[in-house]
């Protein structure tokens, strides 16, 4: 209780010192951390620039749950026993810096998350639209189009990424949970953008490692890149498409669908009486276990016709995992489909429909599905409520396995403060 008393009060003063200097909150080329991020994918990129000295926003977010599911299996592991209440609150931290004209640092820190109750860095970047600091003018004609981004860093590998709940930064999804095979990451990287007229193409290369160290390992370079199209057609309907790959072709551990360290949101679902809330921190969610070997692509289109919003999800991902010897390959096929109404779209209703087929081992085909059922309001720009319903059934796993015929469904509230 100490520890969240003194991450409210910490989080109360720089939101009390934010209004105080609100008229400078907006800095150039950043995705916006309240409603008018929402349908953002990629930070923003023009010529226009507000740059006259190095500026520091401070911002953050903070998000608490309040969760009534229960879960069953066929009994051949016993589950731990689910009540209806409040999970830990959840708390960021961001600093976002104009350092110089067309370059700008992005900073987020974990102040409470599921895994760990005390503070640690997710990550930063350093973004640059122009070069400059080099000279005045040097490749400003090129420079229109393109955009390089360096650092220990969340990869820029599909689009789900965008409308994730990254720990308390729970905004941007219209949901609670994330996605069954949640593709989230971050490694120390470069990633270099050509965009124009609509046109996205991204090519980038990381380390592949999520904890970084100078020991040696088996871990090779990963490779990710992204092509797409994003266009506002008219004033009523925005169309984009894009399509993704990460791959790595040998690694002492792939983290593309290991690497959320903050935890799932439907805490302890078909775990055994001897789980813990941060050492269960993934529960809910499918890896694959393709650690040693990995390629894994996904496919995106996203439109919006006035309020209607549909978002869509195609990934294969093929690979080994540890004592593998053969490849194997998992499918995840999800949608999105929400109305947004209201005068400046403050409310919300949908369903997300997710499903997963894959190879748990050679000649073991399992497959998963989940229906996720919400609505929202967006109170004010920066404070969200949501509510879910959710239900998620696992199918043809071995009947020892603690998920055999298992299944969870039940009621989740959400509350979200974003800035």
């Amino acid at each position: 209780m100490k520890s969240f008393a003194k991450i409210m009060m910490t989080l109360v003063l720089l939101a009390s010192t934010q209004i105080i200097f609100a008229q400078n909150r907006d800095l150039d080329n950043f995705r916006p951390r309240d409603q008018r991020g929402v349908t953002m994918f990629e930070a923003p990129k023009d010529t226009v620039s507000t740059f006259d000295g190095v500026k520091v926003r401070i911002g953050g977010a903070s998000t608490l749950q309040f969760q009534a599911i229960d879960h069953e299996n066929n009994g051949a592991v016993p589950l731990i026993a689910l009540g209806d209440n409040f999970n830990l609150a959840t708390a960021n931290l961001d600093l976002d810096v104009a350092l110089y004209d067309g370059v700008r640092m992005h900073l987020r820190t974990y102040l409470s998350s599921r895994h760990h109750p005390e503070p640690y860095v997710k990550g930063g970047y350093l973004l640059v639209d122009k070069l400059e600091f080099i000279n005045e003018g040097f490749m400003a004609d090129a420079m229109k189009y393109l955009t390089f981004k360096f650092g220990h860093m969340e990869i820029n590998y599909g689009d789900a990424h965008f409308r994730r709940s990254d720990n308390a930064a729970t905004i941007y999804n219209p949901f609670i949970g994330n996605h069954l095979m949640d593709a989230f990451t971050t490694e120390v990287g470069f990633e270099g953008y050509f965009r124009r007229n609509g046109w996205i193409a991204m090519l980038g290369v990381t380390n592949g490692k999520l904890n970084q160290s100078v020991e040696e390992t088996d871990t090779k370079a990963s490779f990710v890149g992204k092509l797409g199209y994003d266009k506002q057609l008219n004033d009523d309907l925005r169309f984009r498409l894009t399509g993704s790959i990460y791959t790595t072709s040998e690694s002492s551990k792939t983290w593309l669908y290991d690497g959320d360290r903050a935890g799932s949101r439907y805490y302890l679902v078909m775990e055994d009486v001897e789980a813990s809330s941060s050492g269960n921190f993934r529960s809910g969610r499918i890896n694959p276990g393709l650690s040693t070997e990995l390629t894994s692509i996904m496919i995106n289109p996203f439109v919006k016709y006035k309020g209607l919003e549909f978002f869509g999800l195609y990934e294969n991902a093929s690979g080994k995992g540890f004592g593998d010897t053969e490849t194997r390959t998992y499918n995840h096929y999800a949608a999105d489909l929400l109305y947004r109404f209201g005068e400046t779209e403050d409310f919300y209703v949908g369903g997300r429909y997710s499903f997963i087929d894959g190879e748990q081992a050679p000649g073991q085909d399992i497959s998963v599905d989940r229906l996720q059922l919400g609505a929202g309001w967006f109170m004010t720009k920066n404070i969200l409520a949501k509510v879910e319903y959710v239900k998620q059934t696992y199918s043809d796993f071995d009947p020892t396995s603690i998920l055999a015929d298992g299944q969870f469904d039940g009621l989740m509230l959400e509350a979200v403060i974003s800035f």
